[in-house]
C-alpha cells in the first residue's frame, strides 16, 4: 500500500503516493471517445483501457468491483478546441496561421488541424509539446483534485504474473498482447501491409508518422522541462488515443477575441 500523509486538516482525505504512469495517463487525458474508459489504478499507478464492444465484458464488472481503480475524466473535446485556438497566434508564419485558421472551422476542425501541420515538422513538435504541457497540467490538477501525489515509478518485470482476485488487471492481459515482441508486431503490420491498397496504405503511413512525432515531442517537452524546471505554465482549468476521437463532435463556435 502506498504511503499516505495524514497531515492535512480535519476532514480531508490523507494523501497518497502513487508512481503514475505519465504517458499512459496522457492518453487517458486526451481520449476523450464514448467507447473508451480509462481508469488509473492508485496502487500501481498503471492506467487501464477498456473499450465498448472489444473488452470482454467481465473486465467492466471486475474493474467497478475494485476501490483501487478510478476513472479518468478526459479533457473535454470543448477545451482541447481552446488550444488550438491558442496555438495559432503564436505561429509566426503568416500563411501557415491562416491555413490553421481555416482548418478549425466546422466539423473535423480537429483532424483537419493535425492535416495541415503534417507538412511543417517544426510546428508541429510545437504544436505536440504546446499539448502535452497543457495535458499535464489538467494531470496533476485532477491527480491534486483526487488527494494523490505522482512518484518516481519502480521498475517491473517485463512478464508480469498471470492474473488472479485482487491482483490488478494488467493492460496486455486486457488486450491480449501478451508476449508479443516487437519484432512479431513488426512482421504482422508487414503481412497486413501486403493486403491492403494504395490508399490505405497512405493512411497507415501518416497515421504512422503522427505517432511518430508525437512521441518524439514528448520527448522534446521533457527535455525542455528539465531545463526549466521552475517554468510555470499559464493557463485556466476547465473540466476531461484516439487522436480522432475529437472529431465526433462539432467544435464550440468561433469567437472573434481568441482569433
Amino acid at each position: 500500500m502506498a504511503d499516505t500523509d495524514k497531515t492535512g486538516a480535519a476532514g480531508t482525505p490523507p494523501v497518497r503516493d502513487v508512481p503514475v504512469d505519465w504517458e499512459a495517463l496522457e492518453d487517458a487525458f486526451e481520449n476523450n471517445a464514448p467507447e473508451v474508459h480509462s481508469y488509473l489504478h492508485i496502487g500501481t499507478g498503471e492506467v487501464l483501457r477498456v473499450v465498448d464492444g472489444i473488452a470482454d465484458p467481465e473486465m467492466h464488472a471486475r474493474i467497478a468491483s475494485e476501490p483501487d481503480y478510478l476513472r479518468v475524466d478526459p479533457v473535454s473535446s470543448r477545451e482541447q478546441y481552446r488550444w488550438m485556438e491558442r496555438f495559432i497566434p503564436m505561429v509566426e508564419e503568416g500563411e501557415l496561421r491562416d491555413r490553421l485558421s481555416h482548418a478549425i472551422d466546422g466539423k473535423g476542425a480537429f483532424r483537419r488541424f493535425k492535416d495541415v501541420l503534417m507538412g511543417y515538422g517544426s510546428e508541429r513538435e510545437r504544436w505536440f509539446a504546446f499539448r502535452s504541457e497543457r495535458l499535464r497540467f489538467f494531470m496533476e490538477a485532477w491527480l491534486s483534485a483526487h488527494s494523490l501525489r505522482p512518484v518516481p515509478r519502480q521498475v517491473w518485470p517485463a512478464e508480469p504474473p498471470a492474473a488472479k482476485p485482487g491482483v490488478p488487471i494488467s493492460q496486455e492481459q486486457l488486450s491480449g498482447r501478451r508476449g508479443r515482441s516487437a519484432e512479431s508486431l513488426r512482421r504482422q503490420l508487414r503481412e497486413l501491409a501486403e493486403a491492403l491498397g494504395a490508399r490505405d496504405l497512405e493512411k497507415v503511413t501518416a497515421f504512422a508518422e503522427f505517432i511518430k512525432a508525437r512521441r518524439a515531442a514528448r520527448t522534446y517537452a521533457s527535455r525542455q522541462e528539465q531545463h526549466a524546471p521552475g517554468s510555470d505554465m499559464e493557463g485556466d482549468l476547465d473540466e476531461h488515443d484516439c487522436e480522432d476521437s475529437n472529431d465526433e463532435g462539432t467544435p464550440p463556435p468561433r469567437r472573434a477575441a481568441s482569433r
